[in-house]
């Protein structure tokens, strides 16, 4: 890692843009610790992508309580790797958590109640060792919990000091919109939504995106390269030790399909004309939107890291290429 008087070539390697309507800017480009930071995997290469990804101006790290495997331990690393290599860094970092999936036994366990949110973010600051979190997420609703519950669990612990901002993950349009209203009533406006985003999963377009920017709400995208089938791992089938080959993984191999395949190959030729790989395009075409503030991508390595960082060198798309590309999609997507 450098040291602090390169700073300012750190952040140059970097875009970031204002969330939402607050004074709070995030990087273009966030790192997530859903994949490859749990106890099944290389804490060295963990330690790596993390040093590598604040190197190059990555100021916003993306967790949740029971991101693994085992739950908790993505959590429990990523606090190691923090007290080991960036002691008096905290200032310079923007650092989220989640609750509201299963994390342990029992009742209280799951699930987006008052018990289940209060006990959570005290299990995770004391699992990565911090103080309060700079945004926490309720990570999604649950079904059965009423917002405002759950709401008033976060404007809580804002209050509390444990939190700084707060935020919603996968909400349905109107809970979404009802969850800001409340928030913004009581002081706590929500900061930013996060939501699944990219080609092959456009959903968000219909009311999320237009609704978080009505109500001055950032938005970041999770799964922006569809579990890496926006990239060129799966252009000749199902590699070794990719996500779709390991039992542990979200990418199943069914979802590895003919379709989604040629269609990753026809971007990926657009990619090349472009000078970039079809993960950069990728991160690219989801950043296009003026409504999305950053993208959490993941990494098993450092150079799969660094090639992501490089999208922020072509973030503009002509009008020729938008259109291409949106028929391409079309093969997909209909």
């Amino acid at each position: 890692m450098e040291n602090s008087v390169l700073a300012n070539s750190r952040y140059d390697r970097m875009q970031y843009k204002y969330c939402g309507k607050s004074g709070l800017m995030l990087p273009r480009i966030s790192l997530g610790l859903w994949h490859n930071f749990g106890d099944v995997d290389d804490f060295t290469v963990a330690t790596d992508m993390i040093k590598c990804a604040f190197d190059n101006g990555i100021t916003h790290f993306d967790l949740a309580n029971n991101y693994g495997p085992t739950p908790g331990s993505a959590e429990r690393n990523f606090g190691k790797i923090l007290k080991d290599n960036f002691a008096g860094y905290r200032d310079e970092m923007i650092i989220s958590s989640k609750a509201g999936h299963l994390m342990w036994e029992g009742p209280y366990g799951d699930g987006s109640s008052r018990k289940s949110i209060m006990a959570s973010i005290d299990q995770s600051l004391r699992r990565t060792g911090l103080e309060y979190f700079d945004i926490f997420y309720s990570h999604r609703y649950d079904g059965v919990t009423p917002v405002e519950e759950t709401m008033q669990a976060l404007i809580d612990i804002v209050k509390q000091g444990k939190a700084l901002y707060v935020g919603l993950s996968k909400y349905p349009p109107e809970k979404a919109k009802f969850a800001y209203e409340m928030l913004k009533r009581n002081g706590v406006p929500c900061l930013i939504n996060q939501d699944k985003y990219s080609m092959f999963v456009r959903k968000v377009e219909d009311e999320t995106l237009g609704l978080a920017s009505e109500y001055g709400v950032g938005f970041i995208a999770f799964s922006p390269l569809a579990q890496g089938l926006l990239t060129n791992k799966y252009l000749h089938g199902i590699p070794e030790n990719s996500r779709a080959a390991k039992s542990s993984g979200f990418l199943k191999v069914e979802q590895v399909t003919n379709d989604k395949i040629n269609v990753a190959r026809l971007l990926n030729e657009i990619a090349a004309r472009r000078g970039q790989t079809l993960a950069q395009m990728a991160l690219a075409w989801v950043l296009k939107d003026e409504r999305v503030t950053s993208v959490i991508v993941g990494a098993s390595s450092v150079k799969q890291l660094e090639d992501n960082i490089h999208t922020i060198n072509n973030l503009s798309f002509t009008f020729d290429e938008l259109q291409v590309i949106e028929n391409v999609l079309l093969q997909v997507n209909s």
